[in-house]
């Protein structure tokens, strides 16, 4: 059965909350591409939509939205998801994850597109206070 871990970005004040999911709240997140809208209900924020932006897998290989499918694939890359150049010109093959989650998937970022009328903090329970 699939289990990830969360993270929810909140744009408007910079707050990011991780949220385990497991059971059917984690198959809402099976097949889905990065850049889909998913209900935020999966995570406790009913009244809510989220973007997927990314994650990675069980060995940490980032997710990128310019692989297709579930596996593995090695590309050469000059900078962006999984590779940052310190040099002009300077490109590297790395292995990366395709945009679409699975059961390899252990870790989704996403950020909030939509507000329900519950206050975030209050839903996913605010550490800070």
């Amino acid at each position: 059965m699939a289990e990830f871990t969360v993270a929810v970005s909140d744009p408007e004040d910079g707050h990011t909350y991780q949220i385990d999911v497991d059971g059917q709240d984690a198959n809402r997140f099976i097949g889905r591409e990065l850049g889909d809208e998913v209900d935020g209900g999966a995570v406790g924020l009913d009244g809510y939509s989220l973007e997927l932006t990314g994650g990675s897998d069980t060995s940490g290989r980032p997710m990128r939205p310019d692989v297709r499918g579930v596996t593995t694939k090695e590309i050469m890359s000059d900078g962006g998801v999984g590779f940052e150049p310190t040099t002009d010109g300077e490109r590297k093959r790395i292995t990366v994850r395709g945009r679409e989650v699975s059961d390899d998937t252990r870790q989704i970022n996403a950020k909030i597109t939509a507000r329900g009328s519950d206050d975030v903090a209050d839903l996913l329970g605010d550490d800070d206070e």
